[in-house]
């Protein structure tokens, strides 16, 4: 008798979690608090165990590559999250495509034609955060705009989406100025910038590096505007730009304001959940919108994982495609960061629930109505 029972009460396969992220280098800003999230989030999902190996990439394309690789081959994950910044995110894309494992980006990135099979992206796309800061742009009566932005993909994205839907607003560019990620100045770009007397400059950067120009800007005495993209929401922002942050402009995912949000909000439980949590263990005012990706991805996992479960078990090419059809069929899942509705030709999945306007006063977040 025993042993017929056996096979019936014994537990599932684990589902494995293949993380890498930049938890050192340039992209740590980002990739530390998404690290942290890890922390805070459950450890199973209907009845299943989760085993998350976590792996650091220092923001590195290539590294990102192995790591991706020694999870899908060695580890044989079910699920690759990662990584922090797009360049790194886009190899992370790669091999999940070669190898037909759900792979979750945590930075916004573009999609080669015929490879986002695998794909689902947490971040708000470009255009959709771009259009909110382009139409406060001209509110505020901007015609001519300075960009200064990183010298690769994620810069090349803003530039792309500013000509894309930026002039057709009747904006003009009339600066396109690029630094490294690592660069430790920025005095001749900015220099040229103000040369060219914009009413207003965008930022194209993320995370601490951010905040370079801005500093900048000000002390070659820069009145104008200036906006940031999403990848700039941090406080280590804050705190290193100091007063030349106050009254800088920010799209921003949800969750930086999650308690202020109306109470018919759908990411408004998840936001302050996510919120309490987090702060709980690492102190206040700690959260920002990158560790959020990482805590909605397992937000969207408890959605999906038990659909998939219905058809196949953890470790096997079957769940793993399961796990992909359902999250392209699931309706309205709503996590800290967006409502996420994807499909088989929308791997984004993002509206306009999943944006708001930011500035920095007094040394914190106010939200612009």
């Amino acid at each position: 008798m025993f042993a017929l029972c056996g096979p019936a009460l014994a537990e599932p396969p684990p589902l494995r979690i293949g993380v890498t992220i930049s938890t050192t280098g340039q992209g740590a800003a980002l990739g530390i608090p998404e690290r942290n999230t890890l922390e805070v989030v459950g450890r199973d999902i209907g009845g299943v165990k989760l085993e998350i190996i976590q792996l650091d990439d220092a923001g590195d394309p290539t590294n990102a590559t192995t790591n991706a690789r020694r999870l899908a081959t060695e580890d044989k994950v079910d699920v690759l999250v990662g990584s922090s910044v797009t360049p790194a995110t886009m190899a992370v894309s790669n091999v999940a495509f070669e190898t037909e494992i759900p792979h979750f980006a945590l930075s916004p990135m573009p999609f080669q034609p015929g490879r986002d099979t695998w794909t689902f992206v947490m971040p708000q796309p470009v255009p959709l955060m771009a259009g909110v800061l382009f139409g406060h742009m001209k509110t505020k009566g901007v015609k001519t705009v300075g960009i200064i932005g990183f010298s690769d993909s994620w810069g090349d994205l803003w530039v792309k989406e500013f000509k894309a839907s930026g002039e057709p607003t009747g904006l003009k560019m009339v600066a396109d100025e690029r630094y490294a990620r690592a660069d430790t100045s920025v005095a001749g770009q900015v220099l040229k910038l103000v040369s060219a007397k914009p009413d207003a400059v965008l930022v194209g950067a993320s995370g601490t590096a951010a905040a370079l120009p801005v500093i900048a800007l000000r002390q070659r005495g820069y009145g104008g505007p200036i906006y940031q993209t999403h990848a700039a929401v941090t406080r280590d922002f804050i705190r290193i730009a100091g007063k030349a942050a106050e009254g800088v402009i920010f799209a921003s995912g949800p969750v930086i304001a999650a308690a202020r949000q109306p109470e018919g909000s759908l990411t408004k439980a998840a936001g302050v959940a996510y919120t309490a949590a987090y702060e709980a263990k690492f102190g206040a005012g700690t959260v920002n919108q990158f560790g959020a990706h990482m805590f909605d991805v397992f937000e969207l996992l408890k959605r999906a994982v038990p659909v998939a479960l219905t058809q196949a078990e953890p470790g096997s090419s079957a769940f793993r495609a399961a796990l992909r059809n359902a999250l392209e069929r699931e309706k309205d899942m709503a996590a800290s960061q967006a409502v996420y509705n994807y499909g088989p030709g929308n791997h984004y999945g993002v509206d306009e629930r999943g944006r708001i306007l930011i500035t920095v006063k007094d040394g914190d977040w106010a939200l612009i109505d």
